[in-house]
């Protein structure tokens, strides 16, 4: 059996640059990616298939439009005699919460396809099936913090210090095609002006401290933020009780939400922080950690 960790990406910032012609949205986000995560296994054998357990398993949906299989078949369609099996994905991330739960199981099936088959991970055809299995898959595939521009495709990797960190979803699925409707973007229309585009993200250099990094993020924003609260206003109720912690340095949605985030000064406060949210609202999913 082969196992592989499918960690929980974040965006710490994300700027909708506009909408392409083809109707893609460009980006430029800074992600990286916290430590929990959902638990694929694969065990090798003839045929393709996938089990869901643990707490989420509930709430993955239909089986067969699982993306681990839309990634397992698209790669099976490039890689001639494609080595497969029966994938178990441990379920406990949330679903449509922003953190691209799905896209790291995903990119954690390619990973593990890639390992049973001798395959590199800068193979041209696993870096093809990520992007057509989904925009976040690629940045899930290395699972490193980075720089994404354009649809998820050009990647940037960044140094991140370890940052303490407290994530809250309240437990309401966001659909991320309903938050870009909501923005109201016209094929071929940007959102910012051209020298805003041509003019690279300026962030600290390796070594750079935590504070230095949240003084960086503070300048920037998420532009999904404010559609996602028109859509599910307890996101706002969620980042008023991140902002409300004691030692929270920045309070930020995730992705298209619902997932919020907040940095800490400490791993102390992060903790005390998540289990006051935690006791406010026992319904929300609480998780205390770091990013890096």
């Amino acid at each position: 059996m082969l196992i592989e960790e499918a960690r929980a990406k974040v965006n710490l910032t994300l700027r909708v640059v506009g909408r392409r012609v083809d109707g893609y949205h460009d980006l430029e986000s800074l992600v990286a990616f916290a430590d929990c995560a959902d638990r694929l296994s694969l065990t090798p054998g003839p045929g393709l298939d996938l089990t869901t357990i643990g707490p989420l398993a509930s709430a993955c949906g239909e089986t067969a439009d699982n993306l681990v299989l839309k990634a397992a078949r698209l790669l099976g369609e490039r890689v001639a005699d494609l080595k497969a099996g029966s994938f178990t994905l441990d379920k406990v991330l949330p679903v449509a919460a922003g953190i691209g739960g799905g896209s790291a199981d995903a990119a954690a099936a390619l990973r593990l396809l890639a390992k049973l088959n001798g395959l590199a991970l800068d193979d041209d055809r696993l870096l093809e099936v990520a992007l057509l299995t989904g925009a976040d898959v690629p940045v899930c595939l290395a699972s490193q913090p980075c720089d994404m521009t354009g649809v998820g495709e050009n990647l940037l990797p960044l140094s991140l210090p370890k940052m303490p960190c407290v994530m809250v979803n309240p437990r309401v699925a966001v659909a991320t095609k309903d938050v870009f409707s909501a923005l109201g973007l016209r094929n071929g229309e940007l959102l910012v002006g051209f020298s805003d585009i041509i003019q690279a993200p300026t962030w600290p250099e390796a070594g750079a401290s935590v504070e230095d990094w949240v003084d960086a993020l503070a300048e920037s924003s998420n532009d999904l933020e404010a559609p996602a609260m028109r859509i599910q206003p307890v996101i706002t109720e969620v980042i008023a009780a991140l902002n409300a912690a004691n030692g929270a340095w920045l309070a930020r949605m995730s992705g298209s939400g619902a997932t919020c985030f907040a940095i800490f000064e400490n791993t102390a406060e992060a903790q005390r922080a998540a289990q006051k949210i935690q006791l406010d609202h026992p319904q929300w999913w609480v998780h205390a950690g770091v990013l890096s």
